[in-house]
C-alpha cells in the first residue's frame, strides 16, 4: 500500500524526517501547495493519505478510487472533511489524540491572560506613537468557564487552578466525571454561560455541537466577560460574536479557530476587541515532535499489522 502525506509543512517536514528510520515503510512527501480540483491527481495510486490541516472535500475523494484511509494530524477531521460521506466512499478516517493538548492549554491561557489585560490592542497603539495604559481585568478570583473537559480542557482547569480562578464546566459528552477533577464543579449549560467571567471552549466539531456557542448563548453572560475559543472552527457562531462584541455584551473574544481556514477579510477582524491567532495552538515544536513519532509508530503499526493505532509516545531516532 503506497503512502502520500499530502501537506508536510516546513514546520513538521524536518521533524518527521528525524524520526523516520530507514527501516520503516516508506511515505511519498507532498510540499507543494494544491487545490481541492488536484487531489484526485495528487492521490492518484495511493491508499494511505496523511492529512496535517487540508481540506478534503467528499467530490474530490469520490474520483480517488484507491484510496482507502485518511490519517488525520490531530481530532479535528470533521473541520476539513465529510467522515460519514467519505466512510460510504470506503475510505476510513484516522485521528491522532492528546499530542497537543498541553500546546493548546498554554496557548489558551496566553490567549486569556491577553484578552484580559488588552495586550494586542495595547502593542498596536504604543508602536503607534499612543501611550494610553488600559485598566485590565485581573483573573485571580474570576470564574473560568470550561465546555468540554476533555485531555485539553482539563489541563486549561488545572492551569486557571495555579492562577487561583475557581473553575466550573460542563460536559454532556463525558461518560464519567474524573474523579481526580472533583474540584471543577460540574454546572447546567445555562449556568456555564451565566457565571462565567471567562469561557472557553473545548469540544470537538459534530452535528451536536455546530454553532453550540450563538446568540442565545451569548446573551446570557455578563457584559464583562471574555470568550476564548479554541477547539474547531463551526463551534461557535463567528456573527454572534461579532455582535456582541459591538453591542457590549461581551467585553472581548479570543479566536484562534474559524469556521473556514484561512478566513476571508470579514467585520469581525476589525474589532477592537477581538483577538485572532491563526489555528496554532499545538504549534509548539514538542507536539510537533510528539506528533511526528506518533504518526510514524502509526503507519508502522498498519503496514505491519494492518491496525491503524495511537501510539505511546516514546523516543525514536531516524538511524
Amino acid at each position: 500500500m503506497k503512502s502520500l502525506f499530502i501537506d508536510c509543512n516546513q514546520q513538521l517536514a524536518p521533524v518527521f524526517a528525524h524520526v523516520h528510520r530507514a527501516d520503516d515503510p516508506p511515505i511519498a512527501i507532498n510540499a507543494t501547495p494544491f487545490t481541492s480540483a488536484d487531489l484526485p491527481g495528487l492521490l492518484a495510486g495511493y491508499t494511505i493519505c496523511l492529512d496535517d490541516h487540508s481540506y478534503l472535500p467528499t467530490e474530490q475523494i469520490a474520483q480517488c478510487p484507491g484510496l482507502r484511509h485518511v490519517v488525520f494530524l490531530g481530532t479535528g477531521a470533521a473541520s476539513y472533511m465529510d467522515i460519514r460521506a467519505l466512510r460510504e466512499l470506503g475510505v476510513t478516517v484516522h485521528t491522532i489524540k492528546g499530542y497537543g493538548d498541553t500546546a493548546v492549554a498554554e496557548h489558551t491561557m496566553a490567549l486569556i491572560f491577553a484578552c484580559a489585560r488588552d495586550i494586542a490592542r495595547m502593542d498596536r497603539e504604543v508602536r503607534a506613537g499612543t501611550w494610553q495604559p488600559a485598566e485590565g481585568l485581573q483573573l485571580a478570583g474570576k470564574t473560568l468557564s470550561i465546555i468540554g473537559l476533555g485531555g485539553i480542557g482539563r489541563e486549561v482547569a488545572l492551569r486557571a487552578r495555579a492562577f487561583a480562578m475557581p473553575v466550573i464546566a460542563c460536559d454532556p459528552l463525558l461518560p464519567e466525571w474524573p474523579a481526580d477533577f472533583a474540584w471543577v464543579t460540574t454546572v447546567p449549560r445555562d449556568r456555564l454561560f451565566a457565571d462565567a467571567e471567562v469561557l472557553s471552549v473545548h469540544v470537538p466539531l459534530t452535528a451536536e455541537t455546530r454553532g453550540a456557542v450563538g446568540a442565545p448563548e451569548l446573551a446570557l453572560m455578563r457584559k464583562d466577560a471574555i470568550l476564548v475559543h479554541c477547539a474547531r472552527g463551526g463551534v461557535v457562531d463567528e456573527d454572534a460574536v461579532l455582535e456582541a462584541l459591538t453591542s457590549g455584551q461581551l467585553a472581548g473574544a479570543a479566536l484562534d479557530v474559524f469556521g473556514k481556514e484561512p478566513p476571508e477579510p470579514a467585520p469581525l477582524f476589525k474589532h477592537e476587541n477581538l483577538i485572532a491567532s491563526p489555528h496554532l495552538g499545538a504549534s509548539t515544536r514538542e507536539a510537533q515532535e510528539k506528533v511526528a513519532i506518533e504518526l510514524a509508530e502509526v503507519f508502522v503499526g498498519f503496514l505491519k499489522d494492518g491496525i491503524v493505532r495511537n501510539a505511546v509516545s516514546m523516543p525514536r531516532s531516524s538511524g
